[in-house]
């Protein structure tokens, strides 16, 4: 019995030292193949706890302005009724209220604006969706709800569907613009108005913009009701140009079940759920239920594409990126909310490079991570739809060798417990 057991630790020693081997190996490959991607680390401090009893509800849009400021929007008709409980008459406890649905962050995590809903002159989207604060300092919202009855955003919301649930009529047919203090400018399309992904007048469901600072043009990701985008000018709203997957003329044909194995659909699938600019002018569109990025030129000219974890089924996984702050761009930081991780991928190959974060409601975990955008020094935010409900900071910490493909929660090496 001796002899049996000192063999079989001996066949343990020898498969760990394997073990070991192989993967000091595959990092000396890795490291000798002279990969390397940004470095991140959660700040698990940040942003500071919010005033006045406040909770946010499926936060569905993250910008970044010129001072660094951060923007979300959220849905506070999301929240379950035991999270309101310090609103109701008589209040029935103090936990808690929901949040304005547009908050504005200084880079030091403190909430320092504020604003949204109903008021005169525009529909408030049924179900928020997306926000961007383009060159000018202006703020544009779109929104993904179906229900009739423009305004209820405020009150109500609806959460991120699969794509084989986003069916039927919409509301949210349109875009709004408004000041850094919430007074409106502009809306783009009327609520309940959508004649489909070829009409010039209306969106449908649109998830996100961008706004080119070189030509004031309105890109958007349109969307959850239509297969296109659509390009509008930024300070008349007029209709300028829009294209379907590789840069064809968008159908609203049901594509049928996505499948992993067969062929690409040559129409994009509900969502289309990103649209970004680069510097060089290359349009990088999240095709979120097809788990691909496709890249056009900005009149539409398909370029290229690259599949994502192409086996995820349900939700997708290309669903918002992010550029690197460098001049050239290098990297795409790809929010993956189907398997909750962040893709850093080579911009030019469209290669993940490597990836990070790991399912889970902890600092640096993600449940259902949505939108992703970075500030001037490089570091990375992301918000959760869903039950995630939040918004989170990643530091940048470099550029570093990629030893692991899958990096799992970027946890700080030296967090401590903040002082009291």
């Amino acid at each position: 019995m001796t002899r049996s057991y000192t063999a079989t630790a001996f066949a343990a020693l020898a498969f760990a030292l394997a073990a070991g081997s192989a993967a000091l190996n595959h990092k000396a490959v890795v490291q000798a193949a002279g990969i390397s991607a940004p470095r991140f680390e959660v700040d698990p401090f940040w942003p500071k706890p919010l005033p006045n009893h406040w909770i946010l509800g499926q936060t569905i849009g993250l910008s970044i302005d010129s001072k660094d400021h951060v923007w979300i929007i959220h849905r506070p008709g999301s929240l379950e009724p035991g999270e309101q409980h310090a609103t109701t008459t008589p209040q029935t406890s103090q936990c808690c209220a929901p949040a304005p649905p547009v908050m504005e962050f200084d880079a030091e995590g403190n909430v320092i604006g504020h604003w949204g809903g109903p008021g005169p002159g525009y529909e408030w989207p049924s179900s928020n969706h997306g926000i961007t604060v383009d060159f000018k300092g202006n703020v544009w919202i779109g929104g993904n709800g179906r229900g009739a009855g423009a305004g209820r955003g405020a009150i109500g919301g609806s959460d991120e569907e699969p794509a084989a649930a986003i069916r039927g009529g919409f509301n949210d047919n349109m875009i709004l613009k408004f000041t850094q203090d919430g007074k409106f400018l502009m809306q783009i399309g009327k609520a309940g108005q959508s004649k489909g992904s070829n009409d010039p007048d209306n969106l449908k469901g649109p998830a996100q913009t961008f706004i080119d600072p070189k030509t004031n043009e309105v890109y958007v990701a349109d969307g959850y009701g239509n297969h296109r985008v659509v390009v509008y000018d930024g300070d008349t709203g007029r209709y300028k140009r829009h294209w379907g997957a590789y840069g064809k003329v968008p159908s609203d044909a049901n594509p049928g079940r996505y499948e992993p194995n067969g062929p690409p659909a040559q129409q994009f699938r509900n969502p289309v759920h990103c649209a970004q600019l680069s510097n060089d002018g290359l349009l990088y569109v999240c095709d979120r239920a097809n788990d691909r990025i496709q890249v056009f030129k900005p009149d539409g000219a398909f370029v290229k594409e690259m599949f994502i974890e192409k086996a995820t089924l349900g939700s997708g996984s290309a669903w918002e990126i992010a550029f690197s702050k460098d001049p050239q761009q290098k990297f795409i930081y790809l929010a993956d909310g189907e398997n909750d991780r962040i893709h850093i991928l080579d911009r030019e190959s469209l290669e993940i490079l490597t990836t990070f974060g790991e399912g889970g409601r902890q600092p640096g975990e993600f449940y259902g991570v949505h939108s992703i955008a970075t500030d001037s020094k490089g570091n990375i935010f992301t918000t959760e739809t869903y039950r995630g409900q939040r918004v989170q900071k990643f530091v940048f910490k470099g550029i570093a060798p990629v030893t692991k493909k899958d990096q799992g929660v970027v946890w700080p090496k030296t967090a401590t417990s903040p002082k009291p």
